[in-house]
């Protein structure tokens, strides 16, 4: 006769020598490399609702600016003048001075008064807010944009009437008289976004802050028995 055989043990026991024993103290589970996030990147700046709020603020902050533009504007450029006659019993407006660049000198005060306030607004945003972001340049640049059109409008406005026909007949045949204030290049309604997105990213390239490494390296780690992992 045989022995009967010893039955196996259940499927779940284990032996002493597999047993599940707790961590050693100061024991930090191995990570593998690059594996380290740096938990703060990404969570330093403020979340997208704070953004769209100040990009809102400086749109709205930049635009305004375009009412001291408008006035600046108004006041410095120079006045192109015009002379009334009478012709066949129907008045007729020409140039007083036919090779006169005051036209282009309205132009000229204009876009250099624009780059000038483009250039400050991009360095007050900068000093005010040392970040960049999507929100915050495009707010530069609605800003600037509608800060011309405002300007614009706005200088215009101030300016002499623009019937010149009736301004003629008010001052009387062959006086002198100022044209209408008038922005012949439409293009110059571009310069001050364009210096403003240029001059902040410069600035934020020069002197903005640095973006954290999103992978880091961490502490040395330790391997169950002591030795340091690489």
């Amino acid at each position: 006769m045989t022995a009967p055989l010893t039955p196996p043990p259940p499927p779940h026991e284990q032996s002493p020598h597999n047993a599940w024993q707790p961590p050693a103290a100061g024991y930090v589970a191995p990570a593998p490399h690059d594996s380290v996030w740096d938990s703060s990147y990404g969570q330093d700046g403020p979340g997208m609702k704070r953004e769209a709020l100040e990009a809102a603020v400086v749109t709205v902050a930049v635009a305004v600016g375009g009412v001291l533009l408008g006035l600046l504007w108004w006041w410095l450029a120079p006045h192109v003048p015009l002379v009334g006659d009478v012709v066949d019993k129907s008045w007729v407006v020409y140039l007083s001075d036919s090779e006169g660049e005051q036209a282009v000198g309205v132009d000229g005060t204009f876009t250099l008064l624009a780059l000038a306030f483009g250039l400050v607004s991009a360095l007050v945003v900068f000093l005010v807010r040392r970040r960049g972001g999507v929100p915050l340049v495009v707010a530069l640049g609605v800003g600037g944009l509608l800060g011309s059109l405002l300007a614009w409008r706005l200088g215009v406005w101030l300016g002499p009437t623009q019937d010149v026909i009736a301004h003629a007949k008010q001052v009387g045949k062959g006086v002198t008289f100022s044209a209408p204030l008038k922005l012949g290049a439409k293009a110059a309604l571009l310069a001050w976004p364009l210096a403003a997105l240029l001059v902040h990213l410069g600035l934020m390239a020069l002197f903005g802050p640095r973006d954290p490494e999103p992978y880091q390296q961490g502490p040395a780690q330790k391997d169950p028995y002591g030795a340091p992992l690489s």
